[in-house]
């Protein structure tokens, strides 16, 4: 499975999406298509965690004063599944492995991971 989960109107996203070999990628822009239940799980199946899905950085997380609130893993999952700008991106997932956000050391990881392909 080669797939990436975006935001088209993400800078950070596009530049990504064009400096990583994405042929053969089925390709999901998260707020035109919402990420399903079914969807999530697959991602938390290869992440252990659904804080690591978490973006931390959206303007929403702080609006909502999420930062002073203990959060356990249902609460991540139920946000990332009514807010897409929750969901740290880009999200690659190549085979049986999960690549989030858009660190250089992730970014690095990922493009190994397709040139092995």
């Amino acid at each position: 499975m080669k797939k990436v989960y975006f935001l088209q109107t993400c800078d950070t996203c596009r530049r990504i999406l064009k400096e990583v070999n994405t042929a053969g990628f089925e390709r999901q822009e998260i707020k035109a298509n919402n990420i399903t239940v079914a969807q999530l799980e697959e991602m938390y199946a290869l992440s252990n965690s659904y804080e690591a899905l978490f973006n931390k950085r959206a303007k929403l997380y702080s609006a909502m004063d999420l930062k002073n609130q203990n959060l356990s893993e249902t609460d991540y999952k139920q946000y990332l599944l009514d807010e897409y700008t929750f969901l740290k991106r880009p999200v690659f997932m190549v085979d049986d492995e999960i690549f989030i956000g858009n660190s250089k050391k992730v970014i690095e990881a990922l493009k190994t991971k397709i040139s092995s392909l």
